[in-house]
């Protein structure tokens, strides 16, 4: 039976198949009943019977995401492989010293080869149609490279550039980031800390913003998540929260998703998260940066605008001049997320130069030529969570470990001390006090720090103080030492941040981290210390981390 509670653990051709019926499923479940013909196409196009179709659509309008339509399997998995690992090595050697080669050997010569490696090991060698199984699922582009070189793989798989026609709106939305041109202030103490990091998306058929994440963190698998989470979501909650009294339409789950060729782009949760809810993700061709001129174009006319507030640092040291951008300084990264949406709505309402008329009225053309109402997820916090970093678990008899910290609920003892069945855990590294866990039926649950007294924490916090654990020689699995490692640290970095940029940088991504979490107060660090210069001078460590 096929584990539908973890996407990211099915087997590539079973969600391969389930990616393909969900599109095709989508277009059915929308129409009460289907219309006859478009179904028997769906059963020849899905190799299906008509009473299975049915069974899937059904499955499909209860949870309308790919997982829902995975196939249970009986036996031995498609694309599964049953000799033992010795042989899977020979074979694999063989592929990668023998036939991605530029003297490119046929298939023939890579069975000779296997068989004399496998004679030289006292193995039986595998068939000639296992050897060519194998090669068939090497990737195209991968084999040309090796055995033609890299010319001729972009000659051959890239695709050829053409006209980006894109015609409804959220058929594709293109994400980036970039290095704000300005240095925000701390909200304590008003004094200088660093050029944040901008997540923005936008709209290709209507050029609209259609979200964004400002954060004084680097770009991660979290900044993505977060941005994509606020393209999805409505704004009129959000607006209202900052006193903006305007429309921002988009909204709703995008048909394809294009992004750069970055690692946090590439993480398993990001294709997998996308893929359960049928959202596309195209990958900007290498060598091709045409491919994102929209939100290349948007991110340097954001930066336009930026530059003409106090802390710029412009676009080059040219362009700054004998301008002082730390001195200058003055804005928060709040007031800064408050000026960018003031900003992104009045570019909304202004003409596009492109379009000849303001994004938001070419958002209502592009939105008219849909056929279909725009989808929105149908579960919200479950999307969320869908696109946050995962690990895969084992619930042991005193609860879950992860990063040397214990989590139970009484619902984990379903499952607790069984050895057979790991489960999928994503975390939050703004907040590690609760971890969300999948059990086998697909079903979430937050599940919090088995010692509720132990305060809200974020993975940079952790990171530390295990870095000071590891200095000191002590154990890094000792859960109250890493906790009180971590009320030492705060109490140093909240004395030390009059003076210490570094201390106020990483006291202000603390509290904007654990901003509104139950119990959590950011701390006044008070008057002045006396040696506040040298109070963080025996603690390694320090130094800022990325959240993975």
């Amino acid at each position: 039976m096929v584990d539908r509670s973890d996407i990211n653990a099915v087997d590539d051709a079973a969600w391969e198949q389930a990616v393909a019926r969900e599109a095709v499923i989508r277009r059915l479940a929308s129409k009460a009943p289907p219309n006859r013909a478009e179904f028997l196409k769906a059963c020849r196009d899905l190799g299906l019977k008509r009473s299975r179709l049915y069974e899937l659509i059904s499955a499909y309008k209860a949870r309308p995401v790919a997982s829902s339509l995975l196939a249970a399997q009986v036996g031995t998995q498609t694309g599964s492989r049953r000799l033992p690992d010795e042989i899977e090595a020979v074979i694999s050697g063989a592929i990668e010293e023998f036939y991605k080669s530029l003297q490119k050997p046929s298939i023939n010569a890579l069975q000779k080869e296997v068989r004399r490696r496998c004679s030289q090991r006292g193995l039986r060698p595998p068939c000639w149609t296992t050897l060519r199984d194998r090669v068939a699922a090497i990737d195209p582009a991968e084999l040309t490279v090796a055995r033609e070189g890299a010319k001729a793989a972009r000659q051959r798989h890239h695709p050829v550039p053409g006209s980006y026609q894109v015609e409804r709106a959220y058929e594709v939305v293109q994400i980036d980031h970039t290095l704000v041109d300005v240095i925000v202030v701390d909200r304590v103490h008003r004094k200088p800390l660093q050029r944040p990091w901008l997540t923005l998306a936008i709209d290709v058929a209507s050029r609209m913003v259609a979200g964004f994440y400002l954060t004084l963190e680097p770009p991660s698998t979290l900044s993505v998540a977060l941005a994509i989470q606020h393209l999805v979501q409505p704004k009129s909650d959000w607006l209202e929260s900052l006193g903006i009294d305007t429309d921002w339409p988009a909204e709703g789950l995008p048909e394809t998703i294009h992004v750069d060729n970055a690692k946090e782009f590439r993480s398993r949760a990001m294709k997998r998260g996308a893929e359960e809810h049928g959202i596309s993700l195209q990958y900007r061709p290498i060598g091709a940066p045409h491919y994102g001129g929209h939100i290349e174009r948007l991110i340097g006319t954001m930066m336009g605008a930026v530059h003409l507030l106090p802390g710029s640092t412009f676009s080059s040291i040219k362009d700054r001049g004998d301008y002082d951008s730390v001195g200058k300084s003055a804005m928060t990264l709040d007031e800064l997320e408050h000026w960018l949406a003031l900003e992104i709505t009045r570019y909304h309402a202004e003409r596009h130069r492109s379009l000849g008329i303001p994004p938001v009225a070419a958002w209502n053309e592009a939105y008219g030529r849909r056929e279909a109402p725009l989808r929105r997820p149908y579960d919200p916090e479950g999307f969320r969570i869908d696109f946050l970093p995962s690990t895969e678990r084992m619930v042991r008899r005193d609860g879950i470990h992860l990063f040397g910290l214990r989590y139970w609920d009484d619902v984990l003892s379903l499952w607790a001390g069984r050895q057979d069945r790991q489960l999928r855990v994503s975390y939050d590294p703004r907040d590690l006090s609760t971890v969300f866990v999948r059990s086998p039926e697909g079903q979430r649950y937050a599940v919090r720090f088995a010692d509720l007294r132990h305060p809200s924490i974020t993975l940079a916090e952790h990171r530390r103080a295990q870095a000071i654990l590891r200095e000191r020689g002590r154990a890094l699995e000792d859960e109250d030492l890493i906790f009180a490692v971590i009320e030492e640290q705060r109490a140093l970095v909240d004395a030390a941040s009059i003076r210490t940029r570094e201390a106020r940088r990483f006291s202000e991504r603390r509290d904007r981290a654990l901003d509104g979490v139950e119990g959590y107060e950011a701390v006044d660090a008070g008057p002045e210390p006396k040696d506040s210069e040298n109070v963080l001078r025996d603690h390694p460590g320090f130094e800022v981390e990325e959240w993975s």
